[in-house]
């Protein structure tokens, strides 16, 4: 229930027209939960007993962050705001076992999301700070929302 609350505060901002981030830490254990009472309920279970519509709870859950028009923003709150735009922001975490990316709620997620940083117990206890794994990182949209000046400096750089 936590992450539908915690979503449903921050789409009281957005659409008043101010800016939220909602980090989900984590939706694995929430996916957890889920198959377990799923279980209990005795439903079918699928890959790696998880629920067959776990991804579907997951999806719809992030598709609800957003960023709202102004005209949304005006018609939501009767005028009262004018001219500004809204958003939420989701930042959700997911833990792997021993760093499995292909396991059943990774890949949902990453499926949904528009990029990911993989974070490296190896690296964090090398003394690598942050200890991310810029190899198997994505990121979907880096490009679309750089400055031209990023893009042309960064252009060159690779992993």
């Amino acid at each position: 229930i936590a992450p539908y609350s915690g979503c449903t505060m921050g789409e009281y901002f957005r659409d008043r027209g101010q800016d939220a981030l909602i980090i989900y830490d984590d939706l694995t254990k929430q996916a957890w939960a889920y198959r377990q009472i799923s279980l209990l309920l005795r439903r079918p279970p699928g890959r790696e007993a998880y629920p067959g519509d776990v991804f579907y709870l997951h999806s719809r859950l992030l598709e609800r962050a957003a960023r709202v028009s102004p005209e949304y923003v005006e018609h939501f709150t009767k005028g009262a705001v004018k001219g500004k735009t809204g958003s939420l922001t989701a930042m959700p975490v997911i833990e792997t076992q021993a760093g499995d990316v292909t396991a059943f709620v990774p890949t949902n997620v990453i499926s949904i999301t528009d990029g990911q940083i993989f974070l490296e117990t190896d690296l964090f206890n090398a003394g690598i700070r942050p200890a991310i794994n810029a190899g198997i990182s994505v990121s979907r949209v880096g490009g679309a929302a750089q400055t031209k000046v990023i893009k042309k400096l960064g252009g060159g750089v690779r992993v």
